[in-house]
């Protein structure tokens, strides 16, 4: 704020004007609230450089705005993917169905060049913010995140996780002869000493949020290992998000007060009531069959069956939900960003009504990662992070896989006539 003010002080000295924002005047059709289900016909969004500055039905638009005609549209807020991996693409023919293959053979170098090619694909799907949870190399995350922020690479908003924070060997079996094969995928952490200097390497090399993994070893972290890692984290600003792939840890992760449990999908009842309690919120990562199948899981059906029935189980006890897909392989003749939107199958499935599919997007997303009064609704002084759907997605929620139009911080990124 100091340095705008001096800047400003400065060019009238020099007897110069400030340049005047570009205005952008959007004309919706119908224009959709996620948080309330409302939707208003016929509205005018006023964007001045990259905030919003005005919503409203018959607003006055000022003369030399840019102006585009969304009409025929529906326009919604941006969307969210709170479980990403946008620099590993698993080739499944070369890596045999394992992440660990990759980690292996593809240097940090080809894997942030992978993030720019993804977060551009998932940008274009109507992705405006996303949360990369790790598996990035030594530290591709934080340098991608940088080239979006100042405009060098097109993508969505990036909350990055730099490397996992685990117990020993990780989501990996390692061998005494190959100790360091988890690197730099991998912290290691199994004493308070290590897990807080692993906090703040992760901070210190750009980390926006903390990942850890819980229970991928017959081994798993305490509830309090885990309220430790959440207040160290706390400290510095930041969130904690759980990989749990167990009941035990998932029940560990709620009991300590994460801020999300990622996957759950071995959750009880009992262990959603804790997380609906404590303010835990799912990022659930439901798998499509389609999915569970280009990934290599054994008896794909079943896989998918599980997610499918702890969402619709999570649903009914009121857990809060964000959506998130876990997306780290390709899909043949999909971009990241069509085989991302394409989770909310899952969820119809499970017979989430629309509107509660469009918060997880949307409204429970941004609330999630901490970004709730910059980003996550079309209200004035947000981020202008604006797309359109041919249809209602309250009516077709599956309209969300034909975005039409993808406003990023004012900027139009696609506009399909």
């Amino acid at each position: 704020m100091k340095r705008t003010v001096l800047l400003a002080a400065l060019l009238l000295a020099l007897g110069l004007e400030p340049a005047a924002a570009q205005v952008t005047a959007i004309k919706a059709g119908k224009l959709l609230d996620p948080e309330t289900g409302g939707v208003s016909t016929n509205q005018v969004i006023l964007i001045e450089g990259s905030k919003i500055k005005a919503v409203g039905r018959e607003l006055a638009i000022p003369s030399g705005a840019t102006v585009i005609d969304l009409s025929n549209s529906t326009v919604l807020p941006g969307l969210f993917d709170c479980h990403t991996h946008m620099c590993m693409t698993m080739n499944r023919q070369r890596d045999a169905g394992s992440y660990f293959f990759t980690t292996l053979l593809d240097t940090t170098g080809y894997r942030a060049i992978q993030g720019v090619a993804n977060a551009r694909a998932m940008l274009e799907a109507g992705f405006t913010t996303i949360r990369d949870v790790g598996n990035a190399g030594n530290y591709a995350d934080t340098d991608l995140r940088r080239a979006v922020s100042e405009g060098l690479v097109p993508g969505p908003t990036i909350l990055n996780a730099g490397r996992i924070i685990a117990p020993y060997g990780g989501q990996f079996f390692l061998q005494p002869e190959k100790r360091d094969l988890g690197n730099p995928e991998y912290l290691y952490a199994d004493t308070k000493d290590e897990l807080k200097k692993a906090i703040r390497e992760n901070i210190h090399f750009g980390a926006k949020v903390i990942k850890i993994v819980v229970d991928d070893q017959p081994y798993i972290y305490s509830v309090d290992d885990i309220k430790f890692i959440v207040e160290e984290a706390r400290k510095a600003g930041l969130k904690v998000a759980a990989h749990c792939w167990t009941d035990a840890g998932a029940r560990n992760a709620a009991e300590a007060g994460v801020a999300s449990i990622e996957h759950g999908f071995q959750m009880t009842e009992e262990t959603l009531e804790v997380a609906r309690k404590n303010n835990v919120v799912l990022v659930g990562t439901d798998f499509t069959l389609a999915a569970a199948r280009e990934w290599g899981r054994p008896e794909p059906e079943k896989f998918h069956a599980v997610f499918v029935e702890r969402l619709r189980r999570a649903y009914r006890v009121g857990v809060t939900m964000a959506f998130g897909t876990d997306m780290f392989f390709a899909i043949p003749s999909q971009t990241r960003g069509a085989s991302s939107i394409a989770f909310i199958e899952s969820f119809v499935e499970a017979t989430i009504p629309p509107k509660a599919i469009l918060q997880a997007l949307t409204a429970n997303a941004a609330r999630l990662l901490g970004v709730e009064k910059e980003r996550g609704a079309i209200r004035p002084g947000l981020a202008a992070d604006i797309i359109a759907t041919p249809e209602n997605p309250l009516e077709n929620i599956f309209t969300l896989k034909q975005v039409t139009f993808v406003m990023k911080d004012g900027k139009v990124f696609k506009h399909i006539k």
